[in-house]
Parts: structure tokens; C-alpha cells; sequence
């Protein structure tokens, strides 16, 4: 059985860790609350994060649970320095095509549909029950929350977050280090570094 380590024992890191398990792995956290936090629902967590680098040759696998976007592809990318073999987890349920594209790091749970020639980043969290239709691009470290729905070609940013139930037109594009608020409809291009909420969704705050 391949052990993984799971950087987060949050309950993101719970929805991931059972994932994982279904998928065959051995589950064992890390997290910095450590020693405070010694567990994670039944898994144990052996120590922070500078304990799991020094225990690289120990996980056949590292991913991590956290869901803030920028210090999860930082997590990441210092695990991958330090070889770490980063997987793709896929939920069983998970419709995906043969077409499209996953780079490491990304996580897809339960009933997500990821359609032809879609194109994921790394460490991205596509989250249970979203839909990504054709000749999508979600950028690095983006998170699409339960229920996104995103149409044919529509494009988001590196270090986006869409909140639960967005839904977007067609040929829409979304910028870098955005937000879109919950049940939004995205039916123009928003840029970066805002935050737009709303049906139709409009600029709320310039971050």
C-alpha cells in the first residue's frame, strides 16, 4: 500500500484523506498546530510540516489539504523540491475525459464532470458535483467550489476561488487572485484581483 502524507488536518484535509483511502492510500497528517493537534478524526498526525521534509524518504506521496490557494502552491512547491512524487487524486464518481488535461496537485471529488480538451493546473481543488465543460483552462492553484458550473470555454485564473454554486457563460474569462461570491452568474469577463458577487456578478472590492 502507497502511504501518503496529507499537509492540513482540517476538514478539507478529512474530505481528502478519504479520498485517498479509497484510492488505496495510507493516510498520515501533518500540520503545524502539532503537537496540539495529534489527530484527524481516526489519522494520525506525526509531527508539522518541517517534520514531514525531514522524513521524505518515509511517503511514497505528499498532497496538500489547505484551502487558501497562494500557501498551498507554496506548501506544494517546496514538497516537490524536495522530491516528493505529488499525485492527481479522482474521485471514483467523477466523470472525466480522456481529453482533458490534470497536472499535479489537483484534486477532483465526487460527481464532478470534467469534459473534452478541459485543461486543470496544478493544485487545484475542484470540488464535489462541479461541472467543467469543453476547452475550459482553470488556472494553477484555483479552487471551484461544490457546484460550479462552468460553460464551454470558459477560463479562470491562477489563484482563483469561486464560491459554491457559480455558474459562468460561455467564452467568459476570469483573472488572477479572484474571488466570485456565491451563486454568481458570470456572465462577463471579470479581472483580476477582485472580488465580484452577484447575478449577474458585478466588482465588489479591488484587492
Amino acid at each position: 500500500m502507497n502511504s501518503i502524507a496529507i499537509v492540513g488536518a482540517s476538514g478539507h484535509g478529512k474530505v481528502i484523506a478519504d479520498l485517498a483511502e479509497q484510492l488505496g492510500y495510507k493516510v498520515t497528517f501533518f500540520d503545524d498546530a502539532y503537537p496540539k493537534i495529534k489527530s484527524n478524526e481516526h489519522w494520525p498526525v506525526e509531527g508539522n510540516f518541517n517534520r514531514l521534509l525531514e522524513c521524505d524518504n518515509l511517503y511514497n506521496f505528499a498532497i496538500v489539504a489547505i484551502g487558501n490557494n497562494k500557501v498551498r502552491d507554496d506548501l506544494c512547491s517546496k514538497l516537490k523540491n524536495q522530491n516528493f512524487l505529488i499525485p492527481i487524486l479522482i474521485h471514483p464518481s467523477s466523470v472525466i475525459s480522456k481529453y482533458a488535461t490534470i497536472d499535479y496537485g489537483s484534486v477532483i471529488f465526487a460527481n464532478t464532470v470534467i469534459n473534452a480538451f478541459a485543461q486543470i493546473g496544478r493544485n487545484c481543488i475542484i470540488n464535489t458535483g462541479s461541472i467543467v465543460e469543453h476547452d475550459c483552462i482553470i488556472g494553477n492553484a484555483t479552487h471551484l467550489s461544490p457546484n460550479v458550473a462552468l460553460a464551454g470555454a470558459t477560463n479562470v485564473g491562477d489563484l482563483s476561488w469561486l464560491g459554491i454554486g457559480t455558474v459562468t457563460k460561455q467564452l467568459v474569462k476570469i483573472g488572477n487572485n479572484t474571488t466570485i461570491g456565491a451563486n454568481s452568474t458570470v456572465i462577463h469577463n471579470i479581472p483580476s484581483n477582485v472580488i465580484a458577487v452577484g447575478t449577474p456578478a458585478i466588482i465588489k472590492k479591488y484587492l
